[in-house]
């Protein structure tokens, strides 16, 4: 996660506030311990990117417990769908940093009781949703990525949705994303930069069931 840090400098009898341009978390105690170092640095305070505010204290303290949480998320999502047998697939592939590792997590499922392509896509971001959800994610930014644009286009406001079951795994996936606080940034891709996801997907379509968490090279 990325931090900014906020302080008053007092020189000659002066005192000015300065804020710092976004730096990772794990640089942040470096830093201030070099501001501080000064003499001149006072009121230190630790804004995240989604507005939460800290003392230097208080960040210190939260900083131990982020080191043990997931951060730096990135989800990957595809949904297929079968018209004759009317089932779906469904794939996510989730990158993450935990304590200072980096980790991948892909896992699929085959899912009944959809009616369409579109639906299947629904399906899978709710789908990778509750996989953050399984791994602890919690007020964290996360960049989501997929092929569909109606699904990342309608999340994000822009276009309108008019069916009724697609707007009701908007909801659920929208009441997820609150429940666990974090802020999503959507970033579409195309078919070809999709591809872990959408083989994910089609694997489960066929009956070849994943599910993998393993530390990957930073």
């Amino acid at each position: 996660m990325q931090m900014t840090i906020r302080f008053m400098y007092e020189f000659k009898g002066m005192k000015t506030v300065f804020t710092s341009d976004p730096v990772d978390r794990q640089l942040v105690l470096r830093l201030t311990d070099d501001l501080l170092k000064t003499g001149r640095a006072k009121e230190i305070e630790i804004i995240d990117e989604l507005g939460h505010e800290w003392t230097l204290k208080e960040f210190k303290k939260l900083n131990e417990q982020l080191d043990e949480e997931p951060e730096k998320i990135t989800v990957l999502f595809d949904g297929s769908f079968d018209v004759e047998s009317s089932s779906a697939g469904v794939g996510t592939a989730i990158y993450y940093s935990k304590g200072g590792r980096r980790y991948r997590l892909r896992e699929n499922a085959e899912l009944s009781g959809l009616e369409s392509n579109n639906e299947a896509e629904y399906a899978a971001l709710y789908f990778a949703m509750q996989k953050l959800e399984e791994l602890g994610v919690k007020s964290q930014p996360v960049t989501i990525s997929g092929d569909s644009l109606t699904v990342l286009n309608q999340l994000e406001g822009d276009w309108p949705c008019y069916e009724e079951s697609h707007a009701r795994f908007l909801a659920r996936i929208e009441e997820k994303m609150m429940s666990m606080r974090i802020k999503p940034l959507y970033k579409p891709i195309d078919r070809r930069h999709n591809k872990e996801a959408d083989q994910l997907a089609r694997q489960a379509l066929f009956g070849t069931s994943i599910s993998s968490n393993a530390e990957i090279g930073i």
